[in-house]
């Protein structure tokens, strides 16, 4: 027993192959190539269950942001006017969902009118647009003249329902009032039955349409709004007075006129002068108090004004 001990010690000393079966050889092996070894392990291939999640989000971020660079060069160069709005919403001013900027500005370019303000219409939109818009209102105005027609008894003074006849009468005719016809109409329009305050319910709806304001709210918010929208406007009046019509360009002047009620995108540049001459006289003519004839002024001043009507 102690012999064979002995020689196996020197035979694995000396290198000799002994054949005790493969587990000896390759551990005989491997000792002699000073390494260690240990028990044969399964052949099979072990894939780690968890990937490395921050190299691939790293891999996604950096190929995002490659992609949208492409994306807004892009965007730049063949939609210059988009490209603005684009940023403006990619800035966070208002606040979208990841990747549905792309779906945003489809539907930019899809519904122009509807989405995107008349800033970036290309100057073919614009006209479109403004007429559509304008037909809108429009539809409103018949309304508007049938309400003061119904009113005509209801006003005490002899003279003013007279002047009020007359105005009705010259509209349905086709012919454009004069300045002095609607500004002899003034008391009518300073408190019962038209003053601000006095306006019924369906009349103030109509005259929303008139103003491209939403018709569906309760009456006394459309008053409410009615008055403010008016106010603003006399008091832009009395600031274009004193700067006068002639400081404005002739863009300056059709959006003027597209404002209070003229669809000024059928109409010459001097004719539009002409008018909002018109309408600043009466509008400068009137007190905070009379500021319903101002309102009523969109449909009076501007139905019959030549070119207007198809």
């Amino acid at each position: 027993m102690a012999l064979s001990r002995v020689c196996w010690a020197r035979t694995a000393r000396w290198g000799s192959v002994v054949t005790h079966g493969p587990y000896v050889t390759r551990r005989l092996q491997l000792v002699r190539s000073g390494l260690t070894w240990e028990a044969p392990r399964s052949s099979k291939l072990h894939l780690s269950p968890k990937p490395d999640v921050k190299s691939i989000i790293s891999y996604v971020v950096t190929k995002t942001k490659v992609i949208n660079g492409k994306y807004h060069r892009f965007l730049d160069r063949h939609f210059p006017r988009f490209y603005v709005l684009y940023t403006t919403f990619m800035k966070g001013i208002i606040s979208i969902p990841p990747f549905a900027n792309y779906l945003v500005f489809l539907l930019m370019y899809l519904f122009p009118r509807q989405l995107l303000i008349k800033h970036f219409w290309t100057p073919k939109q614009q006209i479109d647009f403004l007429d559509i818009y304008h037909a809108i209102r429009k539809q409103s105005h018949p309304e508007i003249l049938c309400y003061l027609e119904k009113i005509i008894p209801l006003i005490s003074d002899a003279g003013l329902r007279w002047h009020m006849t007359e105005l009705c009468t010259k509209i349905q005719r086709g012919t454009h009032p004069a300045i002095h016809d609607i500004l002899a109409l003034r008391e009518c329009f300073s408190n019962h039955p038209l003053g601000m305050n006095q306006l019924h319910a369906l009349h103030t709806k109509a005259l929303s349409r008139a103003m491209l304001l939403t018709p569906h709210l309760p009456s006394f918010v459309l008053r409410h709004r009615l008055k403010t929208h008016t106010t603003v406007i006399h008091q832009l009046d009395k600031a274009l007075a004193k700067l006068g019509i002639n400081q404005l360009t002739a863009q300056e002047v059709k959006s003027a006129c597209y404002l209070r009620g003229l669809n000024s995108t059928l109409i010459a540049e001097e004719r539009c002068r002409t008018w909002l001459a018109e309408w600043l006289k009466i509008s400068c003519s009137l007190k905070e108090a009379e500021l319903s004839l101002l309102l009523h002024n969109v449909v009076l001043l501007s139905i019959n004004y030549i070119g207007t009507r198809r």
